[in-house]
């Protein structure tokens, strides 16, 4: 864009409704230019290209980076197109990459994309995960600076969409966040028997115990109470995310409920696009200084471990199963939606919609 002084140059992979929230972003900040876009739908390349004034379009990743390797990919196709997509940009020389969830559908295709970037040195960064958002990052700093006394409990309730791998690597990037540690042991219950049954998490009810690293038991409620989040617990200080700024209850009231304070979350300088934003902003600081991501390829990989392992649980009649796991081979696919995207399943982007208007 005129007028700008950016430094990182930006191709944005993919560009169904998401990945033009991206273009969105991308094209706001003062230090990033989008310099070329790829999109295998030739109607919806060329309308956001012209809403977003780029001439270098093409149909597919390999196209774009046989013209152009850009500082950032940020790759927004549907899931089962990542790892060409990561590694077409990792061989290429980008120097940071992002995905969005699920991360993959094989476990094996996951340690793929992670360890080809780490191997070259490439930053890799997760995406739009509400972990990234300011509010949730600033109550795990406060959690881990010792301001609510140390953390001895922890839950999970109802997977975001009724999905485990899709939604629920929502619950399980806070969660590791919040409790300060990875899961390590699963042990889960399945419900219907049709869904333990597919190679899909859609439909799918968990329920179980993660065990995590540092100790903490996380009960784990796929559906029936009255939240959809993750808590977090110290000896008198409740956190609650519940897709959303966490809630803060300290102490109890006369009659011995938690009660809820002020959580006095600090403004975030870049709030244009939400936690999209503070996620884009932490890989763009990662990619110049190489400091700690908010969400990174590793995090959504642990996500789909969780959630494989869950089922994997729940169909050997709920034996523990410990991470990491064995088998990498294993699988589970997202819904169809989130696997081919809108187009292959029902719901297609009009042209008006992708050109802004």
């Amino acid at each position: 864009m005129a007028g700008k002084s950016a430094r990182h140059r930006v191709a944005i992979i993919g560009c169904g409704r998401l990945g033009q929230k991206y273009a969105q972003a991308y094209s706001t900040y003062p230090d990033t230019e989008i310099v070329a876009i790829a999109e295998y739908n030739d109607e919806r390349r060329q309308a956001v290209g012209e809403r977003f004034g780029i001439t270098a379009l093409y149909p597919d990743v390999q196209a774009l980076l046989g013209d152009v390797v850009p500082d950032i990919a940020a790759v927004v196709t549907p899931t089962k197109f990542y790892k060409e997509a990561v590694i077409a940009c990792a061989e290429a020389g980008v120097k940071g990459i992002s995905t969005d969830k699920p991360i993959a559908g094989k476990l094996s295709d996951a340690d793929t994309m992670v360890e080809v970037c780490r191997e070259r040195g490439i930053v890799y960064a997760g995406g739009n995960l509400q972990r990234a958002m300011s509010e949730v990052q600033e109550v795990a700093r406060r959690i881990h600076a010792g301001q609510y006394g140390p953390i001895i409990g922890a839950s999970v309730h109802r997977w975001g969409s009724g999905e485990i791998s899709g939604g629920g690597c929502q619950h399980v990037a806070v969660l590791t966040l919040l409790a300060g540690a990875e899961v390590a042991e699963v042990i889960a219950w399945g419900t219907p028997a049709e869904a333990l049954a597919s190679d899909t998490d859609e439909g799918l009810i968990i329920n179980g115990r993660f065990h995590l690293s540092n100790g903490i038991d996380c009960a784990v409620f796929g559906m029936g109470t009255p939240y959809r989040g993750v808590d977090v617990w110290s000896e008198d200080t409740l956190i609650r995310w519940d897709w959303g700024p966490p809630e803060i209850y300290q102490g109890y009231d006369a009659h011995g409920a938690r009660q809820r304070i002020e959580a006095h979350y600090a403004p975030y300088r870049w709030s244009e696009f939400g936690y999209l934003t503070t996620s884009i902003r932490s890989f763009l600081a990662a990619v110049e200084t190489g400091s700690e991501l908010v969400i990174s390829g590793h995090d959504l990989r642990q996500a789909l471990e969780v959630a494989i392992a869950a089922k994997v649980s729940a169909q050997r009649g709920s034996v523990p199963i410990k991470l990491p796991l064995e088998d990498r081979s294993l699988s589970l696919y997202p819904r169809r939606y989130r696997w081919l995207g809108g187009d292959e399943d029902g719901l297609p982007q009009s042209v008006e919609e992708a050109a802004g208007r």
